[in-house]
């Protein structure tokens, strides 16, 4: 009689151990989640700072290939200015160049400026869902043609 009242006292604590147990188990995938998370969206603003050093280094080459215009400043252009429409050479590659940049990145837009001999190429874009949703992104370069 006395083993029989032994584990009538210990009934329930299994029920007690599965459930903190299963409370452990989801805060872990909780954190497991999150780490998933972060890691998409530093692959996110990876790719788009990836894409726009691809750019760069377009219009540097656009720009070489036409260095006695470059080095003069004809390929300068602002950021939000529209993308030139006519047919001469420059204006096809700022044009192209501008357009790429729109479609490929996010509220993507770049600037070209020459001073001295050194060109400088900035491109901006949104960068809202990467880590820490900072807004705004600008990646800038200086280059002598």
């Amino acid at each position: 009689m006395s083993l029989t009242n032994k584990t009538k006292t210990q009934a329930g604590f299994t029920l007690l151990e599965v459930l903190i147990s299963i409370f452990i188990l989801g805060v872990g995938l909780l954190g497991l989640a999150g780490l998933q998370i972060t890691g998409l969206k530093s692959g996110h603003s990876a790719q788009l700072r990836t894409e726009a050093i691809v750019h760069v280094y377009d219009i540097i080459e656009r720009m070489r290939i036409n260095k006695v215009v470059a080095q003069s400043g004809g390929y300068d252009i602002a950021l939000g200015d529209a993308a030139p429409a006519t047919s001469s050479v420059v204006d096809t590659d700022r044009g192209g160049w501008k357009t790429a940049l729109a479609l490929t990145l996010p509220s993507g837009d770049g600037a070209i400026t020459t001073n001295a001999g050194v060109t400088t190429i900035t491109i901006q874009w949104d960068d809202s869902r990467g880590v820490g949703g900072s807004g705004n992104q600008t990646f800038s370069i200086s280059t002598e043609l």
